[in-house]
């Protein structure tokens, strides 16, 4: 899948060292504004408990888990939209994402400069959230005005789109981001074709201090983006960048002792990782047994054909059935003779919506 969740913030925010942490791929990092140019892109590996179940009752020679990319997109300040900083770059690399993990700092040091000189999360917010809005409302006013002329011969697909525009128009004017509307089947296409900023999925990121781990709720920033985070029905996940990227290097023995030690059950980027897949609409399908056991990134709401064409496209051009068994049964069932046994392997058609969590295995003919 060619789909990115992009990272953004305001500079020195930590940005780049959760990069690091999630990557491990060396992106620069320095205690200055702007450190980070052009974006840094990595692939990521999407932890999943259910690869090693699968294999415990399907067992393989070897498991592949699926991937993702992330990208680190340079910090923005106040005026990007109208090119302060980097403010015409930063905005371009954030059109090519897909999704966005906005990352705000929640944690004091006075060691770390803070570009606005406080650490205030919702001022922080506020800053870039208003700067996309900002360079949102400027593309929208451009295209009516093309728009409005066409409409006027009564053009239908002109006449669409005005309508589209027209309903987005005042809710950035306002200040609001254009995700927060609601847009039914003939006009979701006009809106993806605008490549609207404040259009993206968001998922905030508080970066907290390493005292905070065990319980980030108790961390005054965090309340306040995730009281923020929800008015907007968007998620909040709380980590500690520095320390997650000291995590990232351990092997697993002492990455369990670590982590017990702070208190906490799992590294934060594997919440992170999970948060930010979900985010793209991506669900994951498997293959298991004989040479590997593998999982499959897929758009929800796909149907078995096209996942099929995922593995191959003659698997896809030659789709008979799809075998599937769900996750959820294999391990209840412990066996798939037992799975089959209670008539829960099902043969499914052209027809059947991929769930996240299938076991497929594609019968085809070429």
């Amino acid at each position: 899948m060619a789909l990115t969740a992009g990272i953004v913030g305001l500079p020195n925010v930590g940005k780049s060292t959760l990069f690091n942490a999630i990557t491990k791929a060396g992106a620069e990092m320095a205690n200055y504004p702007f450190a980070t140019i052009d974006p840094n892109v990595g692939m990521v590996e999407v932890p999943d408990k259910r690869l090693a179940r699968i294999d415990e009752v399907i067992p393989a020679k070897k498991i592949v888990p699926t991937t993702f990319e992330f990208t680190d997109i340079a910090g923005i300040v106040k005026g990007a939209s109208k090119g302060e900083g980097l403010g015409n770059k930063f905005l371009e690399n954030i059109r090519r994402v897909d999704a966005i993990v906005h990352v705000v700092r929640a944690f004091d040091d006075d060691n770390i400069t803070h570009v606005t000189g406080k650490v205030a999360p919702l001022d922080d917010i506020e800053t870039i959230n208003l700067e996309l809005g900002l360079a949102d409302l400027e593309s929208v006013n451009k295209r009516l005005a093309k728009v409005q002329r066409d409409a006027k011969s009564r053009d239908k697909d002109a006449l669409a789109e005005l309508a589209v525009l027209e309903k987005i128009q005042p809710v950035l004017e306002n200040g609001g981001s254009v995700r927060s509307l609601e847009f039914d089947e003939d006009e979701q296409p006009i809106v993806k074709g605008l490549f609207l900023l404040t259009a993206k999925p968001i998922l905030y990121v508080a970066n907290i201090a390493e005292d905070d781990m065990a319980d980030p709720e108790k961390s005054v920033y965090v309340q306040q983006i995730t009281e923020y985070a929800a008015k907007e029905g968007a998620e909040t996940i709380a980590v500690c960048a520095e320390t997650e990227e000291e995590i990232a290097e351990l092997d697993d023995a002492d990455k369990a002792d670590f982590l017990e030690a702070e208190g906490v059950e799992e590294p934060g980027l594997d919440r992170l990782i999970r948060a930010s897949y979900h985010l793209l609409g991506l669900g994951t399908f498997f293959t298991a047994g004989g040479k590997e056991t593998k999982a499959w990134t897929f758009q929800r709401g796909i149907k078995a054909p096209q996942a099929a064409g995922i593995i191959h496209s003659d698997f896809e051009r030659g789709f008979i059935r799809a075998e599937t068994v769900s996750f959820a049964d294999l391990d209840q069932y412990g066996s798939m003779q037992k799975v089959k046994e209670a008539g829960r392997l099902r043969a499914e058609g052209k027809e059947y919506v991929v769930q996240d969590g299938d076991i497929i295995e594609f019968r085809f003919n070429v």
